[in-house]
């Protein structure tokens, strides 16, 4: 199957060469570290060490509409090299000053930022694309923007799984307001197995946040505030839904090269399938120490020391090696 997709991918770049004005490419190379002493009643320890490689070739037409094609592939380190398959992408996108569309299997980084608690950040590890398709419209105070993301297609052993979300903001001056609305559908596989059964699952986030970085002299600096509400059930088995909801927020600084995150949320435990399972505890700080040691075009590196705070009581800790590079002739 990996030999087939890459002779279908030769095949493409071949025609795209031949045929576009002018063939366009990007390459990102990711290295990825993240060692998570946790306690296992809370959260799953491990460390994950390894390296994404992303290849895209296309062409842009008009400057609106952009074609690209390329694979996307995970080597965790101490494994076989072909342990994980590699990622297809290939998508459409459409661009101009106010609106963006994609179809298509596209990137997931830097399209949707949605709370940890929400969904969590191995996400961007294990999962890099979105398989579906995204849209975002800009406005002078804000921005709105909707993705469906189709996680696993029904057969006779895998059940059918999608994810659909909205998320934005509106700016009133220094003061600003954000929205997450996120669903995850859990449905069968095809072998109509009776011990099955159908989970929804969803949730939401609302803050109201205030920037004071000129106050502070910093490079950024805020405080946002708010509610987190999230609800579980599984068909035939609840009565109804399993809800949960926290007073929830985050203050961030950040100056030069150092940065400084608390998050925190008070209340019930949150029930999201697909969210970091510490905010499923009724009370949860987590405080991350950030050092952007590299920052240049082509190239951004970050460490986060991590610190998690659980029920006042349990304190674990998490590193984070980040190291991105790009080049390529796209924008």
């Amino acid at each position: 199957m990996t030999k087939q997709l890459y002779t279908l991918l030769f095949l493409i770049f071949l025609a795209l060469g031949s045929q576009a004005q002018k063939l366009e490419y990007q390459v990102q190379f990711q290295g990825i570290g993240d060692n998570r002493e946790f306690t296992s009643e809370y959260s799953y320890p491990q460390t994950i060490l390894g390296e994404r490689t992303s290849i895209e070739l296309g062409t842009t037409i008009d400057s609106l509409h952009r074609f690209r094609f390329g694979i996307s592939h995970l080597f965790e380190f101490g494994t076989e090299a072909d342990r994980v398959k590699p990622k297809l992408t290939a998508y459409y996108r459409f661009s101009d000053q106010k609106n963006t569309f994609y179809f298509g299997a596209f990137p997931r980084m830097e399209l949707i930022d949605f709370p940890l608690a929400m969904l969590t950040d191995t996400f961007l590890y294990y999962r890099p694309n979105i398989e579906g398709l995204y849209g975002k419209h800009n406005w002078s105070w804000g921005h709105q923007l909707g993705f469906v993301d189709w996680t696993s297609r029904q057969t006779m052993t895998q059940r059918e799984t999608f994810m659909a979300g909205i998320s934005g903001a509106m700016q009133f001056g220094k003061f600003y307001v954000e929205n997450y609305l996120l669903l995850f559908h859990y449905a069968l596989t095809a072998a109509e197995n009776p011990d099955e059964h159908i989970t929804d699952n969803m949730g939401y986030t609302l803050y109201l946040g205030y920037n004071f970085a000129e106050l502070t002299g910093l490079k950024q600096a805020y405080l946002k505030v708010g509610y987190m509400g999230s609800s579980i059930r599984e068909r035939g088995i609840d009565d109804g839904f399993k809800t949960g909801g926290s007073f929830t927020g985050q203050l961030y600084g950040e100056g030069g090269r150092f940065a400084v995150r608390s998050t925190f949320s008070f209340g019930d435990g949150h029930h999201f399938m697909n969210g970091d399972p510490y905010y499923a505890q009724d009370s949860y700080v987590r405080t991350d120490v950030i050092w952007k040691f590299l920052q240049y075009k082509n190239i951004q590196g970050h460490f986060n020391l991590s610190f998690h705070l659980i029920d006042g009581s349990t304190l674990d800790q998490q590193q984070q090696l980040s190291l991105i590079y790009r080049f390529g002739n796209a924008d």
